[in-house]
């Protein structure tokens, strides 16, 4: 027996390596089928409020397919809003700009004794061919990889994937326990993503109203910019409000009102991130901030930024799926911080 068990261990600190390791290289394809199967989560209840009232099954996916294309279609406005912004902006800003990075240049090089780099334009630098030929591979990517991601949602809607008999047929064996996991796993993590959705538009309001009572440029960016990155837990807010607060420190003049604006987008952070948004998950996403550290940065590794945005779900999935059984509820309890409690 004890063999058994030790031959079992074996091979799984063999097979775990394995599968990151596929998990990291079929990125293009496991990166759809995750968000894919967190979007259609979230769809599901009125998926079943339409089957309810006798809508047949391809007209509600048509419906939840038109509402994601109205969201989509949202923020392309809201993106194209932002770029004629930036691109109707008198050049000012970018002269300006480049005044202030050419005396920090100097500064710098005044203090460590050394010269930064030939080039003086810093701008010109940035906008390089090689900076733009890998920004339109990045779209490039991004429409691949939304595209995937709509072909999966639409599979995982019409249960072509059916995620609680997957649960049920390779992990938990039976069919209450599976459904009854499913359904935990199903509201924890609809609860997550609209919390963490109206959170983010909160921030993203409140940085863009900051920057137009301020009158910083390009508050659409801004707004929309907060609300993407807020998306990644913790560190998102942290990039936001440091680099509106260095794009804020080449535009504002005076000081003291530099001070008072990065003060106001700070505070905006502080209300919807540390205050409303752990009011609103509630003790059942409590889990331990070493934990949200790890998964950051193992998920930013495996997947990038989608990881980063994916890697709490996935936690919280996890962990549920982990407390089903006796031998796992420890590893459950030291992701959520919380007193180890043993079911009889």
């Amino acid at each position: 027996m004890d063999k058994i068990r030790t031959t079992n261990t074996l091979l799984l600190v063999l097979v775990i390596p394995v599968i990151f390791y596929l998990l990291k290289i079929l990125s293009f394809i496991f990166i759809p089928v995750v968000s894919s199967m967190f979007i259609a989560l979230l769809f599901l209840p009125l998926m079943r409020w339409l089957g309810k009232r006798g809508v047949h099954k391809v007209l509600s996916i048509g419906i939840v397919i038109l509402l994601i294309l109205l969201g989509l279609a949202l923020t392309a406005e809201l993106i194209h809003l932002s770029s004629q912004q930036i691109m109707s902006s008198d050049s000012t800003f970018f002269a300006q700009a480049e005044l202030k990075l050419t005396n920090l240049k100097q500064s710098l090089e005044a203090f460590l004794g050394t010269k930064l780099g030939n080039e003086d334009n810093f701008i010109a630098e940035i906008l390089q061919k090689d900076s733009l030929g890998k920004a339109f591979g990045f779209v490039g990517n991004m429409l691949s990889m939304t595209l995937t991601t709509a072909f999966f949602t639409v599979l995982w809607l019409a249960e072509s994937i059916n995620v609680q008999k997957l649960m049920n047929a390779t992990l938990l064996k039976q069919k209450h326990t599976s459904v009854k996991t499913f359904r935990k796993v199903e509201k924890d993590l609809i609860k997550f993503i609209k919390v963490k959705f109206l959170v983010s538009l909160g921030t993203g309001i409140g940085i863009g109203l900051a920057c137009v009572f301020f009158d910083v440029s390009f508050p659409i960016f801004w707004g929309l910019f907060a609300f993407v990155i807020n998306f990644v837990q913790m560190i998102g807010s942290f990039i936001s409000v440091i680099a509106l607060a260095i794009f804020a420190f080449v535009e504002i003049q005076l000081m003291g009102t530099l001070f008072f604006f990065v003060l106001s987008i700070t505070m905006v952070q502080v209300i919807f991130g540390a205050i409303l948004e752990p009011i609103f998950m509630g003790k059942s996403f409590s889990i331990n901030i070493i934990t949200v550290l790890v998964m950051l940065m193992f998920w930013g590794f495996i997947w990038g930024i989608p990881g980063m945005i994916m890697s709490i779900p996935i936690t919280v999935f996890i962990k549920i799926i982990l407390e089903q059984f006796p031998n796992t509820r420890v590893i459950a309890s030291l992701l959520s911080g919380n007193e180890l409690i043993i079911k009889k």
